[in-house]
């Protein structure tokens, strides 16, 4: 499939244009909800992202230093580092937590872990007053509504603190491989990447075999999709620390947004 996959390197400051010319998509937009309406998804660079959140959110790459593991890995991997927490938003900015509750995703979504309630510790409280922390889950709330088909007024949503590190070689990102979420909107949030190589992001249109890769490279870049209209995946990650250095790791922030109601098995 690769062959079908046009390629920005380096990150996303590359030429977008001639990554993403054979669909007719541009990987950036002055307009992110526009582009979400014309072709599913667009990236946000630092800087972007920052503006949007109307704060800075490089304060907050310090809690991902004491993710616990990943409990409910069923390939067998320890891997995976993360957190969990569930809001709803009532547009334009009222935040609020709501009680810890298990992620689940129906097999539909999620063939590897669907089907089951997965409990994770929850994203530290002191988090809910950091401006930048709720400036960012509201702000990506707007956007989403705006590019949205009908109105919404409330998204439920769920922030995932990931880190995937190296320390017993391969990480997997995605480990479901190519997929949806079964949400409206998702957000995947590079936070940071430590001695790694690999974590190549791949964006396919649900309906065809097409669509672009390219790796997210700058703390605090985002990558924003439509759910319904486009899969997509990282591929794995290997460390490229010196011999005796520390293992590398990749942190990401995933934030998914979905009107009416959390996904739930009763339901």
């Amino acid at each position: 499939m690769n062959d079908r996959l046009p390629e920005a390197r380096g990150g996303i400051d590359t030429d977008p244009a001639a990554a993403a010319a054979p669909l007719g998509w541009s990987l950036h937009s002055d307009d992110p909800a526009a582009a979400l309406r014309r072709q599913g998804f667009v990236l946000l660079d630092a800087a972007a992202l920052a503006q949007m959140a109307q704060a800075a959110p490089a304060p907050l790459t310090a809690s991902w230093d004491d993710l616990p593991p990943d409990a409910h890995l069923r390939d067998g991997g320890a891997y995976r580092f993360r957190r969990h927490a569930s809001y709803t938003l009532d547009l334009p900015a009222q935040l609020a937590r709501v009680p810890h509750r298990a992620h689940w995703q129906p097999t539909d979504y999620n063939a590897l872990h669907g089907g089951i309630e997965r409990w994770f510790e929850p994203v530290h409280a002191a988090l809910d007053a950091q401006p930048a922390w709720t400036g960012l889950l509201a702000a990506l709330g707007r956007v989403f509504a705006a590019a949205a088909a009908t109105p919404v007024t409330r998204w439920y949503v769920e922030a995932h603190q990931f880190r995937i590190d190296t320390a017993q070689g391969i990480g997997r990102p995605t480990p479901e491989g190519a997929h949806r979420d079964g949400v409206d909107f998702v957000a995947v949030v590079l936070v940071q990447r430590q001695a790694v190589r690999g974590g190549e992001t791949r964006v396919f249109q649900a309906d065809a075999p097409f669509g672009v890769r390219f790796t997210l490279a700058q703390p605090w870049s985002a990558l924003l999709l439509d759910d319904a209209r486009v899969v997509h995946e990282t591929t794995p990650i290997q460390s490229a620390a010196a011999p005796g250095a520390c293992a590398g790791w990749r942190d990401t922030l995933v934030l998914t947004y979905r009107r009416d109601r959390f996904q739930d098995p009763s339901r």
